[in-house]
C-alpha cells in the first residue's frame, strides 16, 4: 500500500472507532416512584457473544453492595428491535448473543437512598451514582460513552456533574472507569462558583446546593467552603489539574436522604438530613473538608492496590490509614486554619479519636495495614449475624488520624522546619502530579529522603507495622497542649443505651473493662449499681459518683428473664481529655501558631 493511502487508511480506522460511542438515556416519568426508565445502545460490536453487567461496587467504596438488585423490566434486542437469547451466569451478568452488531437494552431502575453509593429517584431530585444506575459492557470498558438525561421540566431540574458537558442535558465521558467515577445531581440545585490559579492554570471550584434554605443561608456556607479550598492548596502547594478545569461539590442537604461524603476525581457527593438552618452549617463542613482533601489524596495520590478500580469484587488496600486516616487529621487541621474553627474547638475535638483508638483491645489483633484490609468488612458493608468490632476493629479513618497528628507532631520536634504538610508535597509529587500508584514502601521510603532513614524506620516499625501508641502527652508539651485524665473517675466500661427507661447493653464490652471481667453480653438490661436504679444517663453519671477507682460494686441484671448479681471492681475512667495549656510558654505557643495557624 502507498505511503499516503496507508496515512489515509489509518485515518479512516481512526475516525471509525472515534465514532464508536456507548450512548444512555435516563428518564424519570415515574420519579414519585422512585423508578428511572435506562435504556443503552452498544454499537459495532465484533464479537457475538457478549456480556452486560451491572455494578457489584462504586469507587470510594470497598464492599460489594450487588446494584442488580434494583434492576427490572430489563428488555435486549439488536439493532432493528430482535430479542435476543439471554444467559444469567450470575446476579449481576446477562450473555447475549444473535446480535446485528448492535445490542439496545432498556429497564427499569428502582432507586431511594441518596448518598455517595446508591441511587435516589423521587419528586425532589435523581441523585446518581453512575455505578448503581447503569448496565455497562466490560469489553467495551475503553470506549467514549455519551448520556443524555431527560429531566423533569415540569419540576425545574438541572444536571450537575464533571461529566464533560455537550448542551445542558448531554454529557460524555472517554471511558467506563471515568464515567462509572462521575456521580449526577439533577435536582432545581442553586449554583455558587469562584475561581483559583495555580502554576498560571485557571480552575472553576462549582457549588451546587439542593435543600430547602436560603440563597443568604448558601452564600454564608460557600464562604466557608472558599476558605477550605484555599487552606488545602496550601498543603500541597497547588491544586490538581482537574479535568475540563473544573471541581464541583455535588450537595443535597435534604431530609429525604442519608448522611455520606464520597470523593470522586473532580467532584464530591455530599449528603445530609441537617439543613443549613439546623446546624448544618457547623456540623456538615467537615465532610465539604475531608471529600476536597481527597482530590489529592486517594483521587490522584492513589494506592497501587486501588488500581485500577475493580466493579466486579470487593476492593481491599492496606494503605487506607494513608488515604482515608492522614485524610481524616487534615479534615479538622483545615478548619482550624481556615478559622472555621477556633484553636480551642480544635485540640479539645482532638481526645475523641485518641480515646477510641489507644483504648481499643483490637490493636492485639490488627495494625493499622490490617485494619485497612477490613475496609470491605466495615465499608457500608451489610451481614445479618452479629461481629464483635468493638474488640477487633479500629477504623483506618480515626486510626490514621491520630497518626497522622503524631507524624505531624514528631516532625516538628524532630527537626526545626520539618512538618507534614512538607512530608505530604513530596508524597504529591512522586506519586499524585505524576499519577504513578505508590506502596506503603514508598511511603516509607519518602519519609526516609524526608526526614531521615532512622525517624521512618522508628514510625513504621512501631506505629505502621506494629499497633503501638505514640505517646501524645510527650507530644502535646512541646505545642502548649495539657493531655488530662481525672484518675479519681470510676469506670465500669458498659456500652448502655435507655430505651423506655431501661438500661440495655447496646454492644459487646470491651475487653479487659469491667463490663466484660464480669461476663455483662449485649442485650443484658441493667437492672441497679448496688441498690440503686437509675432510667437515664444523667441519673447513672450521678449516681458514679458516689464510686472511685477500685470500689466494689454489685450489678444486678436480667438475662433470657432471669435476673443475675456479679460483683464488679470499679477502674479508672482511661479517657482522656485536650486542652490549650493555659500557661504555656512562648515558644510552646509559637510552635503551636505555626502549626495552627492560616497559611
Amino acid at each position: 500500500m502507498k505511503p499516503v493511502l496507508f496515512l489515509i487508511f489509518l485515518l479512516f480506522i481512526k475516525l471509525s472507532f472515534a465514532q464508536s460511542k456507548n450512548q444512555y438515556t435516563a428518564s424519570f416519568e415515574n420519579a414519585v416512584h422512585h423508578e428511572a426508565n435506562i435504556k443503552a445502545i452498544f454499537p459495532d460490536l465484533k464479537t457475538d457473544t457478549i456480556s452486560l453487567r451491572m455494578s457489584r461496587t462504586s469507587p470510594g467504596r470497598y464492599a460489594l453492595h450487588e446494584f442488580a438488585k434494583n434492576v427490572y423490566d430489563l428488555k435486549i434486542t439488536d439493532g432493528k428491535g430482535k430479542e435476543l437469547n439471554i444467559i444469567r451466569p450470575n446476579p449481576h451478568q446477562w450473555d447475549v448473543w444473535g446480535h446485528d452488531g448492535t445490542i439496545k437494552v432498556s429497564y427499569i431502575l428502582f432507586g431511594d437512598r441518596g448518598d455517595g453509593t446508591y441511587s435516589q429517584i423521587d419528586e425532589t431530585h435523581a441523585h446518581l451514582n453512575i455505578p448503581a444506575t447503569f448496565i455497562y459492557v466490560p469489553s467495551l470498558k475503553d470506549r467514549p460513552i455519551e448520556v443524555t438525561f431527560d429531566t423533569r421540566k415540569d419540576l425545574n431540574w438541572k444536571v450537575a456533574t464533571q461529566l464533560n458537558a455537550i448542551d445542558d442535558n448531554k454529557f460524555t465521558a472517554p471511558d467506563l472507569q471515568y464515567f462509572m467515577d462521575s456521580p449526577v445531581e439533577i435536582s432545581n440545585h442553586a449554583i455558587r462558583e469562584f475561581k483559583v490559579t495555580s502554576n498560571g492554570l485557571e480552575y472553576t471550584i462549582k457549588f451546587a446546593l439542593h435543600h430547602l434554605g436560603t440563597e443568604k443561608e448558601v452564600d454564608t456556607y460557600f464562604e466557608k467552603i472558599k476558605k477550605i479550598v484555599l487552606q488545602q492548596k496550601a498543603v500541597f502547594g497547588e491544586y490538581p489539574k482537574f479535568d475540563n478545569g473544573t471541581y464541583t461539590f455535588l450537595t443535597c442537604y435534604m431530609p429525604n436522604v442519608s448522611g455520606d461524603g464520597m470523593e470522586h476525581r473532580n467532584s464530591t457527593i455530599l449528603t445530609n438530613t441537617r439543613s443549613l438552618a439546623e446546624e448544618g452549617m457547623e456540623k456538615n463542613i467537615g465532610t465539604v473538608s475531608h471529600e476536597f482533601f481527597h482530590a489529592w489524596n486517594a483521587e490522584r495520590i492513589r494506592p497501587k492496590t486501588l488500581e485500577p478500580f475493580d466493579f466486579e469484587k470487593a476492593n481491599m488496600s492496606g494503605e487506607l490509614w494513608f488515604a482515608e486516616g492522614f485524610t481524616s487529621y487534615y479534615t479538622g487541621l483545615i478548619l482550624c486554619r481556615a478559622g472555621i474553627k477556633s484553636q480551642e474547638e480544635y485540640i479539645k475535638g482532638l481526645a475523641g479519636a485518641i480515646n477510641y483508638v489507644q483504648t481499643s483491645p483490637a490493636r492485639a489483633y490488627f495494625n493499622p495495614t490490617e485494619m485497612s484490609y477490613q475496609a470491605p468488612f466495615v465499608d457500608a458493608a451489610k451481614s445479618m449475624d452479629p461481629v464483635n468490632t468493638a474488640n477487633t476493629f479500629i477504623s483506618y479513618y480515626s486510626y490514621g488520624s491520630v497518626l497522622g497528628l503524631a507524624l505531624d507532631l514528631s516532625l516538628r520536634i524532630h527537626k526545626n522546619g520539618l512538618n507534614l504538610d512538607d512530608y505530604m508535597k513530596l508524597v504529591w509529587k512522586k506519586y499524585g502530579v505524576t499519577e504513578i500508584p505508590y506502596t506503603e514502601e514508598n511511603l516509607r521510603t519518602s519519609l526516609e529522603e524526608y526526614a531521615g532513614d532512622t525517624f521512618a524506620n522508628d514510625f513504621f516499625n512501631n506505629y505502621i507495622n506494629d499497633s503501638k501508641i505514640p505517646n501524645y502527652k510527650t507530644l502535646f508539651t512541646d505545642f502548649g497542649i495539657s493531655l488530662i485524665n481525672n484518675p479519681k473517675k470510676a469506670y465500669h466500661g458498659i456500652p448502655i443505651e435507655f430505651d423506655n427507661n431501661n438500661a440495655i447493653v447496646s454492644y459487646y464490652p470491651k475487653k479487659g473493662t469491667p463490663a466484660y471481667t464480669i461476663g455483662l453480653s449485649k442485650g443484658d438490661i441493667i437492672l441497679a449499681i448496688n441498690s440503686d436504679s437509675f432510667t437515664n444517663k444523667d441519673e447513672l453519671a450521678e449516681l458514679l459518683k458516689k464510686y472511685n477507682p477500685g470500689d466494689k460494686v454489685t450489678i444486678s441484671y436480667k438475662r433470657f428473664g432471669k435476673e443475675i448479681k456479679a460483683e464488679m471492681i470499679l477502674t479508672v475512667d482511661p479517657k482522656i481529655e485536650t486542652r490549650l495549656h493555659q500557661k504555656a510558654s512562648k515558644q510552646a505557643i509559637d510552635k503551636r501558631e505555626n502549626w495552627l495557624k492560616a497559611k
